[in-house]
């Protein structure tokens, strides 16, 4: 049973359509139980969008996360990218967010803090190389994060803006005039 999208959601025609303009190689999409496989072993979720472009296919390259065969411990570290990034700036760099108190005093006391703060906030899922979408279960229209540490920037106000932007020639926009959707926590990086 095909599961119900979210209005505006991305379809699978719109899927293969900007899969079309990808400079990379696209294989056979996953299936359901195939997704819902990958979320079972890696522990979060797909926003809607991700689902329909992954059941569109799965475009292979090192850039490309590959859930059907990539390698399991590799998965696992782009998916901790996100976080392991805030906590190096944490560690290395003296970042804290002014919302969780006084900052302890040694590096290591200050990232064990942080990383308790961080096991709340949103996953953040590789779409392609260090762009991410957050892995909010029957969601769409969330933007695309570059995601470099705590630099973090819009790439795309959401995942079909972002594959037009990034890989479309001439790509139009379909960015909300109103901005990209708030993502808890990872928002705060990009106002």
């Amino acid at each position: 049973m095909t599961p119900v999208q979210p209005a505006g959601a991305l379809t699978l025609e719109e899927a293969r359509h900007l899969q079309e303009n990808l400079r990379e190689p696209v294989r056979p999409g996953l299936s359901e139980a195939e997704l819902d496989d990958v979320e079972r072993r890696f522990g979060f979720r797909f926003a809607a969008d991700h689902r329909t472009f992954l059941a569109a296919g799965v475009p292979i390259g090192d850039r490309w996360p590959d859930w059907r065969c990539g390698n399991s411990e590799q998965l696992r570290k782009r998916l901790a990218w996100p976080v392991d990034g805030v906590l190096y700036d944490i560690e290395h760099n003296g970042f804290w967010l002014p919302d969780w108190g006084t900052r302890p005093v040694g590096p290591e006391d200050a990232v064990r803090e942080a990383r308790r703060r961080l096991a709340d906030v949103p996953q953040l899922v590789p779409v392609c190389g260090h762009r991410y979408l957050p892995g909010l279960p029957g969601t769409a229209g969330y933007p695309v994060l570059s995601v470099y540490q705590t630099d973090i920037i819009v790439y795309g106000c959401d995942l079909r803006d972002y594959l037009n932007r990034e890989f479309a020639t001439g790509g139009i926009s379909t960015a909300p005039p109103d901005g990209p959707r708030y993502i808890p926590f990872w928002s705060r990086f990009i106002d």
